[in-house]
């Protein structure tokens, strides 16, 4: 487990918001080829790995996403700080105080910052708390001598500009993992360690798998695109969702029964409670009321398989994140008894 969470600090460290992935792309390449494997990469820059299993007539589709929420520069402002445009779903409390890193395409430097709303100073805006956070009052503000749009300019910046969140990864003693990107890089390195545990280990899967790290999920299409015909079965492994009236807990892997697309498939379900009660994984059903992921958009797409999702359970989800070390054991424990296991009934 010490190499899985060496994968989530590494995976965490690496800026890839959506549609700005080629670097964590990259060190999924090498660090797949490092292992022994031939990686591919997509046209869309997803990263596949397929081991041959004893039924190689029909295959397992197993995804987990590397790409997060992020912004984009949408305007630079007359007093040289920037304007936003999100990238994935959050509300913008969710970033306000946030560091963040401006990815200058004309360049290919960086610039540091801070997200915060225009009227921060208790000390001159009467509605420094009371404001509503939104696109027009939100702004980066810069680590850089800049007062005004020419100047800001003059750094390369310009309107497309990634913008990427400050993960701070934390470990703690007690077991917590805290950062931003825990949704969904947990379940990544989870892939990656089974991955280097099933080469070291020379074991042959009883099914032919395809591994996908798809970098498109945060905007809801996903890796759905390199679904091979022989798929029967795809596995999104991502995160549960923690608040009131959720059963997922930071200890336990939550097996999703529904979410905002619909419910999953009943008999995939069913199969891997039937594993984790067999193997004494600790598990928690559940429903994610405002979620979609690789797998229900596959299901949205007309792809004719059975799907399911599970994850670790993860708090405070597209904030400051936290999930216990307990809970990526059993999500790592439950993807291992499912991808040793026959095909569903």
């Amino acid at each position: 487990m010490n190499q899985t969470v060496n994968y989530i600090k590494e995976l965490t460290a690496i800026a890839s918001p959506t549609g700005f992935t080629r670097e964590i792309s990259d060190y999924l390449v090498r660090t797949l080829e490092e292992l022994g494997y031939q990686p591919v990469r997509t046209a869309k820059g997803g990263v596949n790995v397929t081991i041959k299993g004893q039924n190689d007539d029909q295959h397992r589709y197993v995804t987990a996403h590397v790409d997060t929420l992020g912004a984009i520069v949408r305007a630079v402002k007359p007093d040289g700080r920037l304007k936003m445009d999100r990238i994935g779903g959050y509300p913008w409390n969710m970033i306000e105080g946030e560091n963040c890193t401006v990815h200058v395409a004309s360049t290919g430097k960086t610039v540091s910052g801070t997200i915060l709303i225009h009227q921060t100073s208790c000390h001159v805006y009467k509605d420094a708390g009371t404001a509503e956070r939104t696109q027009d009052n939100m702004e980066v503000r810069l680590d850089e001598k800049v007062t005004n749009e020419k100047e800001t300019r003059a750094l390369g910046i310009e309107v497309g500009d990634f913008i990427s969140f400050d993960p701070r990864t934390v470990v703690t003693d007690t077991g917590f993992i805290k950062s931003r990107h825990l949704d969904d890089k947990v379940s990544a390195a989870i892939l990656i360690n089974l991955l280097k545990v099933y080469k070291e280990e020379g074991i042959e899967l009883p099914v032919t798998t395809h591994f996908a790290f798809s970098v498109f999920e945060e905007v809801g299409h996903g890796a759905n695109s390199s679904i091979p015909s022989q798929v029967v079965e795809y596995l999104a492994v991502d995160m549960g969702a923690m608040g009131d009236d959720q059963q997922t807990d930071e200890y336990t892997v939550s097996i999703c029964v529904k979410d905002a697309s619909g419910p999953y498939h009943y008999g995939f379900r069913q199969h891997l409670v039937a594993l984790a009660k067999d193997q004494d994984i600790p598990f928690k059903l559940d429903i994610y009321p405002f979620y979609g992921s690789d797998a229900s958009a596959a299901m949205s797409a007309g792809a004719e398989v059975k799907h399911a999702l599970l994850g670790a359970g993860i708090e405070s989800s597209h904030s400051y994140e936290r999930t216990h070390i307990d809970s990526v054991v059993a999500t790592e424990r439950m993807v291992d008894a499912y991808l040793k296991s026959a095909l569903v009934d």
